[in-house]
């Protein structure tokens, strides 16, 4: 099987591995028989799984519309998969932004050099393949070092340029599987100027990131200098949800506000100068860092956090789990 990569910190791992029955021995037994024969390998458990919910489905009097939608899913996340499999671990970061942004605004242009930047410190882009920011990002990254992933729309919208052609242009149908690509695959991303698109694509990550459903990476909303358009969208969530105790005061630091390229470029680099990524293994987080803790600041962790740790257990350094055998760049 491929590298693992779970963008849901350890959530994916914990489900069970259990095909389940469609109800009818005999069947099951088909199932199996046709798995083992197909030679999935290790993959073999969850193909009888997919197999035997599709047949479940074949059951359940689901109309056209629904089956059509489930089938199409399916595909679009398998193709995502196929695409960013050679990828795994590469650093990758989600730039966006407005369509309708021109070459020679200003906006433009400092997208363009962030994505140079962020490709000069061994990111790779991921886009919406569009024109406007979108376009500016593909251009600053590069063909060769960038993927695109495209939407149907009613109206039309081609792929810019860079990505056109290329093996990691991705087409989709539905906004929920391309979204899911955007943070499954992404270990940061950058917000500039954009409309109603860019707003859900951000608020996707904030909301997934709060809610523990996907695991934490910097998110950086990106000005050109002098500009106000995030400035005064996080006055907007202070005044409003903050105010009103929508979110916790905690939730402002899932993101940060900067009109400076290099101060974007370094809030992503601190966040990994130590920290590698987490995951949860049965009751426990298991943080990976680059470098090892010395014992006197895993002291301090202790006595700094002791009020998160469950019971009566403590923060200790280890090496890596055998459930984290997995992942192979982890364990290595």
């Amino acid at each position: 099987m491929e590298p693992e990569r779970d963008f849901t910190g350890g959530g994916i791992f914990s489900l069970p591995k259990s095909p389940g029955s469609c109800g009818d021995k005999e069947i099951d037994r088909c199932v199996r028989e046709l798995v083992q024969k197909w030679d999935c390998g290790e993959a073999a458990p969850f193909v009888e799984e997919l197999i035997v919910t599709s047949l479940r489905i074949g059951k359940d009097e689901i109309s056209e519309a629904d089956l059509k939608l489930f089938n199409r899913s399916l595909k679009e996340m398998r193709a995502s998969s196929r695409v960013f499999a050679p990828y795994a671990n590469e650093r990758k970061i989600s730039i966006f932004g407005s369509a309708r942004t021109k070459p020679d605004e200003i906006e433009y242009q400092v997208a363009q050099r962030f994505a140079e930047r962020m490709k000069e410190e061994g990111f790779m882009t991921i886009t919406g393949a569009g024109e406007g920011i979108m376009g500016a990002a593909q251009a600053g990254a590069g063909r060769d070092n960038s993927f695109g992933l495209n939407i149907k729309l009613p109206f039309e919208q081609t792929a810019n340029e860079v990505i056109e052609g290329d093996h990691k242009l991705i087409v989709y149908n539905y906004f929920f599987t391309r979204k899911l690509a955007f943070v499954k695959e992404s270990d940061a991303a950058a917000l500039f100027p954009g409309g109603f698109g860019t707003m859900d694509e951000g608020f996707e990550v904030l909301t997934l990131m709060q809610t523990g459903k996907a695991s934490v990476f910097p998110v950086v909303l990106v000005d050109i200098p002098g500009g106000s358009y995030w400035k005064t969208f996080q006055q907007f969530i202070k005044e409003h949800l903050l105010r009103l105790g929508l979110i916790s005061p905690e939730d402002l630091h899932l993101f940060k506000v900067t009109d400076d390229i290099e101060e974007a470029v370094e809030e992503i680099l601190t966040f990994y100068s130590v920290f590698h990524s987490y995951r949860f293994v049965r009751d426990l987080i298991v943080i990976r860092t680059h470098r090892e803790i010395p014992p006197e600041v895993v002291a301090e962790l202790n006595c700094d956090f002791y009020d998160i740790v469950k019971g009566k257990g403590e923060i200790q350094a280890s090496k890596a789990l055998p459930e984290e055998a997995n992942e192979h760049a982890i364990a290595d």
